[in-house]
C-alpha cells in the first residue's frame, strides 16, 4: 500500500491527501496529481470548498510582503470547486487508495502539469537569510471561499490546508555518446603549440557519481606545461522576472603533474561535484527541497523543443572546464605565460528509482 500524505486546516473542517509529493516530468508528459479532501461542513457556512495546484517563482521571503510587494509571482495555477460538488474525475488506483484513508464525505481531484513548466528549483540561501528559499515551488491547497477566485476575498489561515510537492526529472534509460573537445594553442616566443584533448565516456552522470576526464595533452611547443586546474561550473538562468543569469564554481582541483617542452601526457582523472563542498555559496541552484531535508545541487534543465521561454523560470546547465598554467620562458618569463582551455558540457541528474511500497501516513 502507497504512503499517504495529509494536512488538516487549523478549523478542522479540511484534510488534504496526497499519495505521494514527487510527480515525474518524462518531457513529453507528467504523472498526474491525484488527491482527495474529507470534509466537515459543519462550520463551512455559505463557503465553498476549493483545491488548487499552483506553480509560483518565489523571489523574496513572505514576511517582506508588506506595502503591496509581492514577491511571489504564479506562473501557472488551476482551481476546481469540490463542494458544493461540480468535479467527477475518473478514479485511478491512487484515488482508491486516498478514499479508504479519508473514509466517509471524501471528496477526490485531479489536476494534470502542463509539460512546458519548469522543474522545483530552490536557490541555496545565505548563512543569514530567514524564511522559505527563493525558487520555483508546486503546491496543493484546498480552503475554504465564497466565490472561486476572488482576489479582493480574504482567505483565512486556519481555513486552509496545504502541501508542497515537486516536479522533478529523473535521467533517460538510454544515455549517449560523450562529448569531446579540442584546443590547439600558439605562444610568443614559440613557433610550435600546445595541443589538448579532452572527453567524457558518456553525456550524462548522476549525482554523487564519479566522473572520469580523460585527457591527453600534447606539447609540442619550447614552455613547460606547470599543472592544470579542473573545475565544473553551474549557470543558472532565472527567465521569469528579469534576464538574471549567473555561474558558479561548485568544484575547483588543482593537478601538479608538469609537461615538459616536447613532452606528453595522457590520463583519466576522477572528479565528483557535491553540494557538502558548496554549503556556504548563497544562490546555487539544488533540487527543490520538502521542508527542511538534504537535497543535492539542481539537476540539469531538460527541456522539449517549442517550450515557451517566459514559463520556464529557471533553468540550470553544467559544464567542466580543464585550464593548462603555461609557464612562460627566456628573458620575458612570466610576460610570455599563458593559460590553454578546454570545456566539456556536463549533464547532472537521479536515475529513475524502483517503485517502493509503504504503508505509513506522514
Amino acid at each position: 500500500m502507497s504512503k499517504v500524505f495529509k494536512k488538516t486546516s487549523g478549523n478542522g473542517g479540511l484534510t488534504l491527501y496526497l499519495g505521494k509529493r514527487d510527480y515525474v516530468d518524462n518531457v513529453n508528459v507528467v504523472d498526474k496529481v491525484e488527491g482527495v479532501v474529507k470534509l466537515d461542513p459543519k462550520d463551512f457556512g455559505d463557503r465553498k470548498v476549493f483545491v488548487q495546484l499552483a506553480c509560483a517563482f518565489r523571489y523574496g521571503s513572505e514576511d517582506l510582503d508588506v506595502m503591496g510587494l509581492c514577491f511571489r509571482k504564479d506562473i501557472w495555477f488551476e482551481c476546481i470547486q469540490l463542494y458544493p460538488e461540480s468535479h467527477k474525475p475518473s478514479l485511478g488506483a491512487m484515488h482508491e487508495t486516498l478514499l479508504k484513508k479519508a473514509g466517509d464525505n471524501a471528496y477526490p481531484f485531479t489536476f494534470e502539469i502542463p509539460n512546458n513548466l519548469p522543474c522545483s528549483v530552490s536557490l541555496q540561501p545565505g548563512p543569514d537569510d530567514k524564511g522559505k528559499a527563493c525558487g520555483v515551488d508546486f503546491e496543493v491547497k484546498t480552503y475554504l471561499a465564497k466565490e472561486k477566485s476572488n482576489p479582493d476575498e480574504k482567505i483565512e489561515k486556519k481555513d486552509t490546508a496545504r502541501l508542497i510537492i515537486r516536479k522533478i526529472q529523473y535521467a533517460p534509460t538510454q544515455v549517449g555518446a560523450g562529448p569531446k573537445a579540442d584546443v590547439c594553442k600558439n605562444f610568443m616566443m614559440s613557433d610550435k603549440p600546445v595541443h589538448i584533448e579532452a572527453s567524457l565516456e558518456k553525456d550524462l552522470y548522476f549525482h554523487g557519481e564519479a566522473i572520469p576526464i580523460k585527457i591527453k595533452i600534447q606539447n609540442e611547443s619550447n614552455k613547460t606545461v606547470k599543472k592544470f586546474k579542473v573545475t565544473v561550473d553551474q549557470t543558472t538562468d532565472i527567465v521569469l522576472y528579469s534576464a538574471d543569469k549567473y555561474t558558479k564554481t561548485v568544484l575547483n582541483k588543482e593537478f601538479g603533474e608538469t609537461v615538459e617542452p616536447n613532452g606528453t601526457y595522457e590520463n583519466t582523472l576522477s572528479i565528483t561535484p557535491m553540494l557538502n563542498e558548496n554549503k556556504e555559496k548563497r544562490g546555487l541552484a539544488l533540487d527543490g527541497r520538502l521542508k527542511d531535508e538534504d537535497t543535492n545541487l539542481a539537476s540539469t534543465t531538460m527541456l522539449r523543443q517549442g517550450i515557451e521561454k517566459e514559463v520556464l523560470g529557471i533553468l540550470v546547465s553544467y559544464k567542466i572546464k580543464i585550464n593548462l598554467i603555461v609557464a612562460g620562458g627566456g628573458l620575458l618569463g612570466g610576460l610570455t605565460a599563458s593559460d590553454v582551455t578546454v570545456e566539456l558540457p556536463l549533464m547532472l541528474m537521479h536515475p529513475k528509482p524502483e517503485e517502493v511500497s509503504s504503508c505509513s501516513i506522514l
